[in-house]
């Protein structure tokens, strides 16, 4: 049994105990007694079940039951007039009365893999929450195309769960600040945690152009498959939230959950005017790395001068300026409005009342507009989910969430988005316009160089899903290119995958779109549009449309050449 209490953690099977990661000395008999009083936490331990315990019949003092429980209270930096971990219950015996979770018989073990876990030869070999006498998780890295991911896997729970970052991270940073290691173990309690720093932030490869929500969605899953997670639920926090909503919605059949904290829709929530967004310009110019920023994170911690001294190695570390800066250029782009619906995965959305980064109604509109989804509202305004004095209730809220979500069977139903080709347009008495020969193979070998999937005829040419819209579009721009003149139509939406075909409205209304560009043209709707931050793809604004099938006039736009 493994048991997690704010920086400490016993292992019964090592016969250890640890502190943010490092072994503690102590005797044998001290570790027993502090076991004994785990085990038993919910009642009070008598002198007497102790004595026996310890001593197994053999005939011992009362002043040495005395001196072992004293020197459990030093271990654990306490004393028996705080007794904040054991608590004297006079004529009776001892209970321990500190926050305990508890997970995983044996599973701690060397070279076994912890509960939850997958397959994979990388997931077990990570297993463990500290594999070595260091204070920090393993740092592994996971190929991603041509960059590597710098990932970490802790924890022993029945979940699997990959903790996705906010705006900046820097994964071994994270253990070095008591509050943060607490709040990662606790999450490690109930969960097999692969959390990972985004390319271009913390220790994954620094990228010489700003990544896309593509991109960052191929790094979920690279991450995902080197911890050996076929299946994992997603926690995505703050900024992080919109990169884990678009991978659920995304790719259902390897997302069991959704937990998204002191997230949002749009970027309006997080920073509503040009002026305070450039106020965060500034003090990234002027003041990166300092820590200055940290009420505006955290304004309970504005005070903790340690912490703030953390915050500012925590900037340092997790990005340069200039990173910084490009990242939240990307970040001012981020719309989700459109995609929420199409989440099927159970959602869980939680939000501090007053957080003084991310307005509560942020929080409010994605547990509105993703269908099922369950919202908790907590009190506190700090926007940090480790800071805060209910900073634990967050992962305890996710714990109950996870654990007693069953598994999701997401059907034949995604989001995707579809790429529609006209090659010809149609004229009366004269139904059949797809290319043929050659031209199929220009088709197929551009859907194949952008991870397309399967090439589908229709009456006017061919239709094509991809998981990611900047893939989409460089692919349609390279059909324009071997093709010379076809109309491409672009929409991003829930679809219906079968062998052979494709179904629902975003396929419909691609194929609307399509019949409104002009010959060697990429039109696309205001969603794709939305979605493409970070891709470095220019759109002209094409003016507003009526789409049949959809409420409104829909304003398409072109893409640049």
């Amino acid at each position: 049994m493994v048991y997690w209490f704010d920086d400490f953690q016993v292992d019964t099977v090592a016969f250890e105990i640890r502190q943010r990661g490092r072994r503690l000395a102590v005797e044998p008999q001290v570790l027993d007694v502090l076991i004994a009083l785990l085990e038993n936490r919910n009642k009070v331990v008598t002198r007497q079940d102790l004595l026996d315990r310890i001593w197994k019949g053999r005939v011992v003092s009362d002043a040495a039951l005395s001196s072992r429980i004293k020197s459990v209270r030093q271990l654990l930096g306490d004393n028996g007039s705080r007794q904040r971990y054991i608590r004297t219950i006079h004529g009776r015996g001892f209970r321990f009365i500190g926050d305990v979770t508890g997970s995983g018989d044996g599973a701690a073990q060397a070279g076994e893999a912890p509960p939850g876990a997958g397959n994979g030869a990388a997931g077990g070999a990570a297993g463990r929450l500290t594999p070595g006498p260091d204070a920090h998780p393993e740092t592994r890295y996971a190929k991603s195309g041509d960059i590597h991911v710098a990932y970490q896997v802790f924890g022993a729970g029945p979940v699997n769960l990959v903790l996705a970052p906010g705006f900046v991270s820097h994964i071994d940073n994270y253990w070095d600040e008591p509050r943060v290691a607490r709040w990662l173990n606790r999450l490690g309690a109930f969960a097999r945690v692969a959390m990972f720093d985004k390319r271009g932030t913390g220790l994954s490869d620094q990228v010489p152009d700003l990544p896309g929500m593509d991109e960052r969605m191929d790094d979920v899953r690279a991450v995902m498959d080197a911890a050996g997670f076929d299946q994992a639920a997603i926690m995505g926090v703050s900024e992080g939230g919109s990169l884990a909503a678009l991978f659920a919605a995304t790719h259902p059949a390897r997302c069991r959950a959704l937990v998204l904290y002191g997230a949002f829709a749009r970027f309006n929530s997080w920073f509503p005017t040009r002026e305070s967004l450039q106020e965060l310009f500034d003090y990234i110019e002027n003041d990166w790395g300092s820590g200055k920023s940290l009420p505006r994170f955290a304004p309970t911690m504005g005070d903790d001068s340690a912490f703030r001294v953390w915050w500012g190695k925590f900037e340092r570390l997790g990005a340069t300026p200039g990173a910084a800066v490009a990242l939240m250029r990307m970040n001012s782009e981020i719309d989700l409005s459109d995609i929420l619906p199409t989440i099927q995965v159970p959602t869980l959305v939680i939000h501090r009342a007053d957080d003084v980064l991310i307005d509560v109604e942020g929080g409010r509109i994605l547990a509105d507009r993703i269908p099922g989804a369950r919202y908790v509202e907590l009190a506190g305004t700090d926007h940090l989910p480790w800071a805060g004095g209910n900073a634990l209730e967050i992962t305890d809220v996710a714990r109950n969430f996870l654990v007693g979500t069953p598994p999701f069977d997401p059907g034949d139903r995604v989001l995707a988005t579809v790429l529609a080709i006209q090659v010809k347009t149609a004229g009366p008495g004269d139904r059949d316009h797809r290319p043929r020969g050659t031209e199929r193979e220009r088709i197929c070998a551009c859907v194949n160089r952008f991870r397309g999937g399967e090439l589908i005829p229709n009456d006017r040419g061919y239709l094509a899903t991809f998981d990611g819209p900047a893939r989409a579009l460089r692919c349609a721009r390279a059909i324009v290119e071997a093709l010379g003149a076809p109309r491409i139509g672009v929409h991003t939406g829930e679809v219906q995958l079968a062998p052979g075909a494709v179904h629902g409205l975003a396929v419909r209304m691609a194929s609307d779109i399509a019949a409104r560009a002009q010959p060697g043209q990429v039109l696309v709707s205001r969603t794709v549009t939305d979605l493409v931050a970070g891709s470095g793809i220019a759109f002209i604004d094409a003016g507003a449309h009526h789409i049949p099938g959809a409420p409104e006039d829909w304003r398409l736009f072109r893409v640049a050449s």
